[in-house]
């Protein structure tokens, strides 16, 4: 079975489960933890597809991972079921795929702005009011990133479109347009 397909059908399935109990928003906000927590701490995932790890521990890891507490009773029913078909080596496919189809069903683009130098706080505004503008929304993820090699501008990725306006971009083209020449 193609593994992507796995983690969709989770994710749908957890998705529909979830706004049942009226607990979508919540269930977010774990799954875009557990995601970062995979992304911070690569040990998780290979913690989570060891065979000699029990499946009581994977549970307890990916619990801790995500933040969960006692009362998010709708996410560790979801983890049980992850163990009893055997799919909780899925569980960082299946957070990813969650927080795309939850981002889309509710309109929320997400935005990323790379700039040389770390930007203030009224610039961060200038910008978040800008990007929505442009975007159509308000509903928006927006992580700023500061990354000094693209010298100066700022490069803007919102879902999977692209502006460079930096320095280095421009320089690039210049570079080409002089060699085409």
């Amino acid at each position: 079975m193609n593994e992507g397909l796995i983690p969709n059908r989770y994710a749908k399935a957890l998705l529909k489960f979830a706004a049942e109990l009226g607990a979508t928003e919540r269930v977010y906000q774990l799954m875009l933890t557990l995601s970062a927590s995979f992304s911070a701490e690569p040990g998780l995932s290979a913690a989570v597809r060891n065979p000699f790890v029990a499946d009581s521990d994977k549970v307890s890891l990916l619990t801790t991972a995500a933040g969960a507490v006692d009362s998010d009773t709708c996410f560790a029913d979801f983890l049980s079921l992850l163990v009893k078909k055997r799919r909780v080596s899925f569980a960082r496919e299946i957070a990813l795929a969650f927080c795309s189809i939850y981002r889309k069903a509710n309109g929320i683009s997400v935005v990323e702005v790379t700039t040389a130098y770390p930007v203030g706080d009224d610039e961060r505004e200038r910008l978040k009011a800008l990007v929505a503008k442009n975007v159509g929304t308000s509903k928006l993820e927006i992580a700023f990133n500061v990354v000094p090699d693209i010298i100066g501008g700022f490069v803007v990725t919102i879902d999977s479109r692209r502006l460079d306006a930096s320095i280095t971009n421009q320089l690039k083209q210049l570079r080409q347009q002089l060699i085409s020449k």
